[in-house]
C-alpha cells in the first residue's frame, strides 16, 4: 500500500460515495423530506394561540340580547358557534363527546335580570382537558361583556351598560377544573410511547430477517403473506398490552391522574390502536432494504403523529390541512379516546367517532401490508 496521500484517490472514494447515496433512494429521499416536513410542520401548522374553537350555545331565554351574545361570540375569531340549542343537555352532551371545546349558558330570565339592573351571569363550561387550548379563549370572553350588548343598551337602558358592564362571565373548567397540565400530558404519554416502540419493533421484523440471512427459510415456508403478518405482530400486542398497563399505574399512582372511566374499555381501545400501529410497522417493514431505512420511515411517521395529534399543540389551533392530515392519524383519536376515558368517564358512544377511524387505518395498513409482502429475494 503506498503511504503517500494521493489526491486521486481521495475523489475516487469521493466519486463511489456519491455514487452509492445516488443508488440508495429512500436514505436520500428521507435526508431532504425530514427537514422538509419539519420546516413546513413548525412554520404553517404550529400554532400557540389556537383560533376558531367549536362553541355550542344553549339558548334557555331567547330574545334580541340572546341574539346579540351570539353573534358577538360568533364574530369573535376565537369561537366558532356550530350550534344553538335551548337543550341546556344537548350543549353538555356535545362538549362530553368532545365535538365543542365551549358551552355559553344564557340562563331563564336573563333578559329580564339584565333590565332590571340585577347583573345576570352568563356561564361559559369549557373542556379543561387540555388548559392550553382554550386559556386565549377564555381571557377574551372578558372583552365580549363590554361590547356585546353595546348597540343594544341605549336609550333608557344606557345605565345598564355603565359603569360597570350589563352581565357577568363565569367560567366552569371541566374534567380538569385546577388546569393541572399532567392530567393532559401523561395519559397522552401512553399513545406517544406505544406509537415510538410498537412502529419501532415491528419495522425490523423482516429487514432483520434479510440481514441475518434466514429470510430464505421464511420464504420456503408454506405460509400466506396474512399468517406471517400475524405471527410478526401478534408477540408485540402482549408487550403493547404490558407497556399500557405500566403507564396507567404509574400516572394513578406517581402522578396521580384520575381514571373515571372504564378501563376495560380503554383495553378494547387500545388493542386496536396497537394493532393500528403494528400494522404500520410491518408495512415498514415490507418497504424498507435494511434496518437503518426501517427506522428512518419509523421517524417519518413518528415526528407528525406527534406534531399534528395535539399532543404537544392545540389541534384546533393548526390550519385545516394540518388537522386533516391530523385526522388521518391513528394517534389522534387515540389521544380522545384515553383523555376522554380517564378524565370524562366515556362510554362507548363517545368514543366511538373515534374507534372506527383506528379500525379503518388498521385494515388499510394490514391491506397495503400484506399486498407488499414479497415471496422473492429480490
Amino acid at each position: 500500500m503506498n503511504g503517500r496521500f494521493s489526491p486521486a484517490r481521495v475523489f475516487a472514494m469521493l466519486g463511489k460515495e456519491f455514487i452509492q447515496m445516488r443508488r440508495d433512494r429512500m436514505t436520500l429521499a428521507m435526508l431532504i423530506g425530514i427537514p422538509l416536513m419539519q420546516l413546513f410542520i413548525f412554520g404553517y401548522a404550529i400554532n400557540m394561540v389556537p383560533k376558531h374553537l367549536a362553541t355550542a350555545v344553549s339558548i334557555s331565554d331567547p330574545g334580541l340580547f340572546s341574539d346579540s351574545i351570539v353573534a358577538a361570540i360568533g364574530n369573535s375569531s376565537y369561537f366558532d358557534v356550530v350550534k344553538a340549542t335551548n337543550s341546556p343537555a344537548e350543549a353538555r352532551r356535545m362538549l362530553a363527546d368532545g365535538r365543542v371545546s365551549f358551552v355559553v349558558d344564557i340562563p331563564v330570565n336573563f333578559s329580564r335580570d339584565l333590565v332590571r339592573g340585577a347583573h345576570p351571569s352568563l356561564l361559559v363550561e369549557a373542556d379543561a382537558t387540555d388548559p392550553a387550548a382554550g386559556s386565549y379563549a377564555i381571557s377574551a370572553l372578558s372583552g365580549l361583556v363590554n361590547t356585546a350588548l353595546r348597540d343594544d343598551l341605549t336609550g333608557p337602558l344606557a345605565s345598564r351598560a355603565t359603569p360597570t358592564p350589563a352581565f357577568a362571565v363565569v367560567v366552569h373548567s371541566l374534567y380538569n377544573p385546577e388546569a393541572n397540565t399532567q392530567y393532559n400530558i401523561v395519559p397522552g404519554l401512553l399513545a406517544v410511547i406505544l406509537t415510538m416502540t410498537m412502529v419501532m419493533a415491528t419495522s425490523i421484523a423482516l429487514t432483520r430477517e434479510r440481514e441475518r440471512g434466514t429470510y430464505e427459510n421464511l420464504l420456503a415456508m408454506p405460509t400466506h403473506p396474512l399468517e406471517i403478518m400475524i405471527g410478526k405482530i401478534t408477540p408485540n400486542i402482549f408487550v403493547g398490552a404490558f407497556q399500557s398497563a405500566l403507564i396507567l399505574v404509574v400516572a394513578k399512582f406517581v402522578f396521580g391522574v384520575p381514571m373515571i372511566g372504564s378501563l376495560a374499555l380503554l383495553a378494547v381501545a387500545g388493542s386496536f390502536y396497537i394493532a393500528a400501529l403494528l400494522a404500520v410497522g410491518y408495512t415498514f417493514s415490507t418497504m424498507a432494504q435494511n434496518q437503518m431505512q426501517a427506522m428512518q420511515m419509523t421517524f417519518f411517521f413518528f415526528m407528525p403523529s406527534i406534531m399534528l395529534s395535539g399532543f404537544i399543540f392545540p389541534f384546533h389551533g393548526m390550519p385545516q390541512w394540518a388537522q386533516w392530515i391530523g385526522e388521518a392519524l391513528p394517534i389522534t383519536h387515540f389521544l380522545r379516546i384515553v383523555r376522554g376515558i380517564l378524565l370524562k368517564g366515556s362510554g362507548i358512544p363517545e368514543i366511538w367517532p373515534d374507534v372506527w377511524p383506528m379500525i379503518l387505518f388498521l385494515f388499510v395498513a394490514g391491506t397495503v401490508a400484506v399486498r407488499r409482502f414479497r415471496k422473492t429475494l429480490d
